[in-house]
């Protein structure tokens, strides 16, 4: 329901290992320079400090790995965290950095729409096809974004406004009936902004008097559109909403 970035943890005591280089001995006038050698890392967490930046780091290496990122160097990433703990010029700035990482989140967000897009394509026509066949039901009223709803119970009360907060009931499945939320299951209405959800329920809500229980079709486009939302609701996912208006909080 609610709408569906990425969050870059400090990492020191994971990758400072990989920073840490013993000091050059001075050669003689006619050897050559002694290799380089790192630090070995540390065996065991001895305190606070260290479990801090452990966790930090792990989990870092983790988001990492889900958004597959597994190629990003850990000596340059422990470098950029010792430049920015230490106020030391870096081989960027933060305006650089900024600027890069936006470019670089729209060019992943671009990969995976085209990614979804092939791979979710029987997704898609599923989900139009069986929209379009519902829309001929006589009980069913089509709006022109694309939402169908059917009344189940009509309602006497108020209309809400975009900016006002609801209580609701809801069950919510994917158009082969699979169950993906559902308060009334938990046994618990929710309470939400009326514009703080998705599309399809932003635009049914203000048509809905308090007291109704209306079943909502949703296109992909007013749901979750080509990204889904978790494991439960797929990318290009339409889907069907029982909900009960039980009242407008002030």
């Amino acid at each position: 329901m609610k709408k569906p970035l990425l969050t870059v943890c400090c990492a020191l005591s994971l990758l400072s290992p990989l920073l840490a280089q013993t000091k050059k001995p001075i050669p003689k006038p006619t050897a050559k320079p002694a290799p380089k050698t790192t630090a070995a890392a540390p065996t065991a967490l001895k305190s606070e400090t260290d479990s801090l930046s452990y966790a930090y780091g792990l989990l870092t290496g983790q988001q990492f790995r889900n958004m597959n990122l597994q190629d990003v160097s850990g000596a340059l990433f422990g470098q950029a965290i010792e430049d920015a703990l230490k106020s030391r010029p870096g081989l960027m700035d933060e305006n650089q950095a900024q600027v890069f990482m936006q470019g670089f989140s729209r060019k992943m967000h671009e990969r995976q729409a085209r990614e979804n897009a092939s791979r979710f394509e029987p997704n898609k026509k599923a989900g139009e096809a069986y929209l379009a066949a519902n829309k001929t039901k006589d009980s069913v009223v089509s709006l022109p974004s694309g939402l169908q709803y059917k009344i189940l119970r009509k309602g006497d009360g108020p209309k809400p406004s975009a900016s006002d907060k609801v209580k609701t009931h809801y069950h919510g499945t994917l158009i082969d009936g699979t169950v993906f939320d559902s308060s009334v299951q938990r046994g618990e209405p929710i309470s939400f902004p009326v514009g703080g959800v998705i599309p399809g329920w932003v635009e049914a809500l203000q048509l809905m008097p308090v007291g109704s229980k209306w079943r909502l079709f949703i296109p992909y486009q007013l749901a979750y559109g080509e990204q889904g939302s978790g494991p439960s609701i797929p990318p290009y996912s339409a889907l069907i909403f029982d909900v009960e208006l039980l009242g407008i909080e002030k």
